[in-house]
């Protein structure tokens, strides 16, 4: 451990002196305290008048990493852990942020909430996102039930898609291929016809993969599991008149392929098909000092797992069938009363159903379905240098009553350049339909409920050039839900735990000129979850005390640039279900590397190259991850 601290404080040190040596020659080619974003509090606010740091996954970086998967993307984001992102293809990979449970980071698609109701925690899994459909993405860290409701523990991930930029339409295909033959295929079709925008995309992938389980034998035979898939995604606006704007999109996956029998085991005749929808309406009305915004969302999954008779399945067939519905509607209004004070205002109701067959349980759709509304207003004053939010939500669910949740959250700006906040927030998650429904569930749960806390400053060293970040935090959850097994059918149910405590903290050195970015970052978690019986656990399943990374990017000459993403993921504990033990995963290294050629204006080359140092680690016991991978391709861009 004490090695790892040496080699972080010294790779920071090391960094900062090479920045601080060039600096002198940089221009103001971005900003960061001046960034505007939305996510943090539903409305338009620049960094430095809010109390957290949102950080920002620029549409550049995403060109930087077009050989990426969504999961592997945000695994560089400090106090993220994608556990799972380098499994074979079409495997499931669990979000943890600071530390928190999978399914308590709140998933949106340009604002709208798409956590998914048929799985047991409820979380999203984004690898049915492709990355080419994304224009950027915004991450806040830290509790955020109060504006956004259930799921909203640890942080909300809000994936912007791609919208109509300039006049005129332009169109772009993009064809790549890489190691495990794996093929891709985009179009994209972008721009504004007068007052009308349109940006359609469309995708293609089919992946030979490669064996999911583990082969402990070491006789080979397991088969390669494969991935396809096909995407959509479709945005439109029509500016009505210089006030109102009416808007639509759309967003559709569909994921066929093999899974394992299950860690360790590997099966011949096991399918999966699975169906992602997600629809959204709305409307932006501008007022004197404001706006007011509509919209209705409908998200829709389906799920189909069929295991065909043989060896590995007990000789006869099993088959899940489960489908997950969201309608969602709400309104938010903002209104700056003057300079010194503004507010955001709204209300949403959520329907949530879910209907569920399977070889060994079912959950009818008429049975499984509950209503959530929420309504929410935080107040905002800023004065010189100091800012403050004062935020209240009130939730109420149809299973189990009403919840109330606060936000406060002070900061103040010192000499236009360091910004230090504090905040402390409450927030909660509703059990799932799963949980409440199955018969390893019951409507006797009662939601999780968190407090948190977070201390931190950002500091621009040198103002728009170099940044200098560092949050510390603390969450305490009560009445967490687990599973407990037990010796009669059905061998097990869901029970709200004792507490759960977590603590950490993350910095985050930024630099970028004309042709030079560099990052550096190290983030540390650690918990403690007590059961009913008082029996305290020290550690997080999946979940590393200790990650850290760095980021660089370089731009040659005009149409040459490099990068090179590292980043160490320490020693997790993983359970082997099969003995009922645990065990401790080995740390890992990984170091990936981009390349991107311009040949002219239309077309461009990239390489992405993964695992370049060829590690062999393991993420999930009883799976593989991938070795040293690559993808090429070339894009033309058609006007």
């Amino acid at each position: 451990m004490k090695k790892n601290y040496v080699l972080v404080a010294t790779g920071l040190g090391l960094v900062q002196l090479v920045l601080l040596n060039t600096a002198a020659h940089a221009q103001d080619t971005t900003k960061v305290l001046n960034d505007v974003v939305v996510t943090a509090t539903r409305s338009p606010q620049k960094q430095s008048e809010i109390g957290r740091v949102v950080s920002v996954i620029t549409a550049d970086d995403i060109k930087h990493a077009q050989g990426k998967t969504l999961p592997q993307l945000l695994n560089t984001v400090p106090g993220i852990v994608f556990s799972g992102a380098n499994n074979a293809p079409g495997i499931s990979s669990d979000v943890y942020m600071r530390g928190a449970t999978t399914g308590n980071t709140l998933i949106l698609i340009d604002g709208f909430p798409v956590n998914n109701p048929s799985t047991i925690d409820g979380s999203y899994d984004l690898n049915a996102f492709p990355l080419d459909q994304i224009d950027h993405i915004e991450i806040l860290k830290g509790s955020g039930s109060t504006l956004y409701g259930s799921d909203a523990v640890a942080g909300v991930i809000n994936i912007i898609t791609k919208h109509a930029k300039g006049q005129g339409l332009k169109s772009n295909v993009q064809l790549s291929g890489g190691s495990y033959d794996t093929f891709k295929e985009s179009a994209g079709i972008n721009g504004n016809i007068k007052n009308t925008g349109v940006a359609i995309n469309l995708s293609n992938t089919d992946s030979h993969g490669f064996p999911a389980a583990t082969d402990t034998t070491g006789k080979g035979g397991f088969r390669n599991d494969d991935f396809h898939q096909r995407s959509a995604s479709v945005n439109l606006n029509q500016k009505v008149s210089d006030n109102l704007v009416i808007n639509g999109n759309f967003q559709g996956s569909y994921n066929t392929g093999h899974l394992p029998q299950e860690a360790f085991t590997d099966d011949q005749n096991y399918t999966y098909a699975n169906t992602f929808l997600f629809g959204g309406l709305g409307a932006d009305l501008k007022i004197h000092k404001g706006d007011l915004k509509i919209n209705i969302s409908e998200t829709d999954v389906k799920n189909n797992y069929n295991d065909l008779a043989g060896p590995t399945n007990f000789d006869f067939a099993s088959y899940q069938k489960n489908t997950g519905n969201i309608t969602d509607a709400e309104a938010i209004f903002n209104y700056e009363f003057c300079k010194y004070f503004s507010i955001v205002t709204g209300a949403d109701f959520k329907h949530r159903s879910t209907n569920q067959l399977s070889t060994f349980d079912t959950i009818p759709k008429t049975q499984a379905t509950d209503n959530i509304f929420n309504a929410y207003a935080s107040l905002f004053f800023k004065a010189g240098i100091f800012h403050m939010e004062l935020g209240n939500g009130y939730d109420h669910d149809s299973q189990y009553g009403s919840k109330y949740n606060y936000t406060v959250s002070p900061s103040v700006l010192l000499f236009d350049q360091l910004k230090i906040f504090a905040t402390t927030a409450s927030a909660f998650k509703s059990p799932s339909l799963y949980q409440l429904y199955s018969q390893y569930g019951g409507t006797y749960l009662k939601p999780e409920t968190t407090t948190s806390y977070e201390a931190g400053f950002d500091w621009e060293i040198l103002k728009n050039t170099l940044s200098f970040n560092t949050v510390f935090y603390k969450y305490n959850t009560k009445n967490v839900i687990y599973f407990i097994e037990e010796n009669d059918p059905p061998y097990g149910k869901y029970e709200n735990g004792s507490f759960q405590k977590n603590k950490g903290f993350e910095s985050e050195l930024k630099y970028k000129n004309n042709d030079f970015t560099a990052s550096a970052y190290y983030a540390y978690v650690t918990g403690a979850l007590t059961d009913v019986n008082g029996v305290v656990t020290n550690y997080l399943i999946r979940r590393p005390k200790n990650t850290y990374g760095a980021n660089i990017y370089y731009q040659f000459i005009s149409n040459f640039s490099a990068g090179v993403n590292y980043r160490y993921t320490g020693d997790r504990t993983d359970e082997n279900f099969t003995t009922g033990s645990n065990v401790t995963l080995k740390h890992y290294n990984l170091v990936d590397a981009h390349l991107q050629f311009e040949a002219n204006k239309h077309i461009s080359l990239f390489a992405d190259l993964k695992n370049l140092l060829d590690e062999k680690y393991t993420d999930w016991l009883g799976y593989n991850t991938s070795r040293f991978n690559f993808m090429a391709g070339v894009k033309y861009q058609i006007n």
